[in-house]
């Protein structure tokens, strides 16, 4: 039995376990993919669980369209105590008493619904100088950050229980959930941090796709190196799915060619805008371009015909 070479190219939906950094875990992805060109899309926080999509391969050139998708996530808030880092995994800096009514609970969740404005929290994995906000964070320095325009699609209510409160939060990309939370809370003259946060969604992705991080390390430990390739190969989703809001072109073997020399084809087809590209019978993925309302297309990112 020849051994199988494990494709590189396509899209991980792992779901992220709670205590480890997405980091972390896409460094440890990798090496059971031996793959080297591989990057997560979306952040997760240490405390979070749930979607983390790592791209691996030529799929990373398309992943600017997962990172803009809107994101889904579950949170659990606990009132009256505000932490360093937002989360129940700070340290607690103010103890505030609790005496909000439903009524008003309600108007402050409905207040943050909609287009508003968030500081990035200290303890967020944004750039100053070259280096991580968290690590200024650590040594106790303080950075001014800007506002940041975020929209806010749906605060759905699903428990509340005096010091606790459970969401479901729709949001634009960008969105902190932690900054979100402790927002609510200052409204509402309490504070607020979150204990549980998981991610439900990104994009058209769901969490049925969703593929346990032990299952893979037990792949990695399959002795039939055969198998464990074999299994781990198939649970990378197509490239493509991540572009699923665009329009598909299908183009004969020839006018592909032409265009991934860098020419403009005619389509046939009259629509004006970005559009998915596949080529032959099989329809085969071969990236992105952009259509003109006379049937024109242009090629905007292809993807390399040789596996990394």
């Amino acid at each position: 039995m020849s051994f199988l070479k494990l494709k590189k190219n396509g899209i991980l939906l792992l779901d992220k376990p709670k205590g480890f950094s997405s980091n972390y875990i896409l460094q440890r992805v990798k090496k059971i993919f031996k793959s080297k060109k591989a990057g997560h899309i979306g952040s997760l926080d240490p405390l979070a669980t749930g979607m983390l999509p790592i791209c691996f391969g030529e799929a990373t050139k398309f992943s600017m369209h997962l990172l803009n998708s809107n994101k889904h996530y579950r949170v659990i808030a606990k009132f009256g105590e505000k932490t360093s880092t937002l989360d129940s995994m700070g340290e607690i800096i103010s103890i505030r008493p609790v005496n909000f009514s439903f009524n008003t609970l309600k108007k402050a969740l409905k207040k943050f619904v909609g287009k508003i404005f968030q500081i990035p929290p200290m303890y967020s994995a944004i750039k100053h100088k070259g280096l991580e906000l968290y690590k200024y964070a650590r040594k106790g320095i303080k950075i001014d950050r800007k506002k940041r325009k975020v929209f806010i699609y749906e605060l759905k209510y699903i428990f509340h229980d005096k010091k606790i409160l459970q969401l479901e939060v729709i949001c634009s990309k960008g969105t902190y959930i932690r900054t979100l939370i402790d927002d609510v809370g200052e409204y509402l003259g309490c504070g607020a941090h979150i204990t549980y946060l998981r991610r439900l969604k990104v994009g058209s992705f769901f969490t049925s796709q969703l593929v346990n991080f032990n299952t893979l390390c037990l792949y990695k430990k399959n002795k039939n190196k055969f198998i464990s390739n074999y299994q781990l190969n198939k649970l990378l989703i197509p490239i493509d799915s991540a572009l699923s809001i665009f329009p598909v072109i299908n183009l004969s073997i020839k006018k592909a060619y032409l265009l991934k020399l860098g020419q403009k084809v005619f389509s046939s087809i009259y629509y004006s805008g970005t559009v998915r590209i596949t080529e032959g019978k099989n329809k085969i993925f071969i990236g992105i371009g952009k259509n003109d309302d006379l049937g024109n297309l242009f090629p905007i990112r292809l993807i390399s015909t040789h596996n990394s």
